[in-house]
């Protein structure tokens, strides 16, 4: 029996329809629900366009608003189907990292997320943050598209 979920979120259009699966399952379930949001550091070599623009504390400043704009959207999605949920914001080099080390420290019975459904020559050259946390989480992972 599934008692905690952990949903890790990016904000995008397939993550939040991903937030919203997973908190309709705890409902169902009578489960809570830990929400993450992973943040990338700042890095002077990068492509990110943000981090090109910005000053490293501009740069955490955006980030952190974001993912505060980001959980609230969880937040309240999960209080209006009456779901426990706690939010968590990390910085880490590697979000698949965080997000397994997040659902253990959690004590979460599984892990919710979204697949992006990254091909080809693009999955090959950015990954996929979702096969990562399949291939090494101990945990079950469902991943909504």
């Amino acid at each position: 029996m599934l008692r905690h979920i952990l949903v890790a979120t990016d904000g995008s259009p397939l993550s939040t329809h991903a937030v919203r699966k997973a908190v309709t399952l705890a409902s169902k379930l009578g489960a809570r629900m830990t929400a993450l949001h992973v943040m990338q550091p700042f890095r002077v070599v990068t492509f990110v366009p943000e981090m090109l623009e910005d000053t490293e504390t501009q740069y955490l400043e955006h980030a952190r608003s974001q993912a505060e704009v980001i959980l609230a959207d969880v937040t309240e999605t999960a209080r209006a189907a009456d779901v426990p949920c706690e939010v968590v914001t990390l910085t880490h080099e590697h979000p698949y990292e965080a997000i397994i080390s997040t659902a253990q420290a959690k004590d979460c019975d599984m892990i919710a997320m979204a697949s992006h459904g990254r091909r080809g020559i693009q999955a090959t050259i950015i990954g996929s943050e979702t096969q990562k946390v399949l291939t090494h989480s101990q945990l079950p992972v469902l991943v909504f598209r």
